[in-house]
């Protein structure tokens, strides 16, 4: 295990107890009214200011090893920057997990996961999720800026806490080089949500002056699995979505937190500018002409700054993901379950 993986888990488990005595409640017992939320945000800040500290000595330990005086003098700075900036970041991480606290409420986050109450034929499921259609093999593809991205519902399953899940792939490449492999588990409730069961990330990057230029795997960051090291599943997509509904979408303290806000159940070109920017018109009149889209914000407490706006089609799923602060888009161009999938305007 790396060292700080250990340190950060071990700063976890110690803080357990003083987030909830920072709650209020008494060591070792649950009292009435303890605020759960929020002790488990007091853990989780007590837990990266540990983790910045660690990090600044591992800095320290690289720095001193330079022989250029100028480079270790810059490195030492750098290191003291870094170590600033990270302890900003623990506070508006404490800060953004409060806020969705006050959303959510202050009870623990325990998601019902009986196995009983999930599918496990997933050629005829109880109540098909039409913005969020996981059809055995079904294909999407979207543009970004610099980038592709292919996913494709794979004919397997896992077994995660005895609910069976399905297996749906996630690759993104850039200029030819895949950049992010992901393995996905969903599984599908019978009140016809979609839950996030887990993922497995694989990480890649190509270095100046490799033979060949090859993309190589540099880390496994952000998978995460439910009842591995205290994650939990989140819910993905609702089955019945309500505007205002907040859920979270997975979790796994300090390494997927992602929450969502339904923003609209109606959507239909025209009809709210705000919801407007930066959707191409010709892909929302073609997918959302009934006035029937749902349109999602997605954000997570581990950067708080950042949010994007998603969008679901009735029988297509999702089609486009807006991220109003880079003023970037990622819109769907290819699918093969659809008729529309045949008449996707170009980006």
């Amino acid at each position: 295990m790396h060292l700080a993986q250990r340190s950060n888990r071990l700063a976890l488990a110690a803080a357990a107890t003083l987030g909830l005595l920072v709650a209020g409640a008494p060591a070792g017992a649950a009292g009435r009214g303890t605020r759960f939320c929020s002790a488990t945000a007091n853990a989780q800040l007590v837990a990266c200011r540990s983790e910045v500290k660690d990090d600044y000595s591992v800095a320290k330990a690289l720095c001193t090893n330079l022989a250029d005086d100028a480079a270790r003098t810059q490195c030492f700075e750098a290191a003291r920057t870094e170590r600033g900036e990270g302890g900003e970041d623990c506070r508006d991480q404490h800060d953004a997990r409060r806020e969705l606290c006050a959303e959510l409420g202050e009870d623990r986050y325990d998601p019902d996961f009986d196995p009983s109450g999930f599918d496990t034929d997933f050629a005829s499921p109880t109540a098909p999720n039409p913005w969020f259609p996981l059809g055995i093999g079904s294909h999407w593809e979207y543009a970004g800026p610099g980038e592709t991205i292919v996913i494709e519902v794979r004919d397997e399953t896992k077994s995660i806490e005895g609910v069976t899940c399905l297996v749906v792939n996630d690759r993104v490449e850039q200029a030819g080089q895949a950049v992010e492999d992901t393995d996905d588990w969903f599984a599908l409730r019978k009140d016809g949500s979609v839950f996030y069961c887990g993922e497995i990330s694989r990480n890649f990057e190509v270095f100046p002056g490799d033979d060949p230029l090859v993309a190589e795997l540099v880390d496994t960051e952000g998978s995460w699995k439910a009842g591995r090291d205290g994650a939990k599943p989140g819910m993905l997509f609702p089955g019945s979505p309500a505007v205002g509904q907040v859920y979270r979408q997975e979790w796994a303290p300090g390494d997927a937190e992602d929450a969502a806000r339904v923003l609209s159940t109606g959507y239909a070109f025209g009809g709210d500018p705000a919801l407007d920017e930066l959707v191409p018109q010709a892909l929302a009149e073609l997918l959302c002409a009934a006035g029937d889209c749902v349109v999602t914000a997605e954000f997570s407490p581990l950067d708080p700054d950042a949010f994007e706006r998603k969008y679901y089609a009735a029988g297509i799923g999702l089609f486009l993901e807006v991220s109003p602060q880079e003023q970037e888009i990622v819109q769907l161009v290819d699918c093969d379950f659809d008729p529309r999938c045949a008449t996707l305007p170009a980006p």
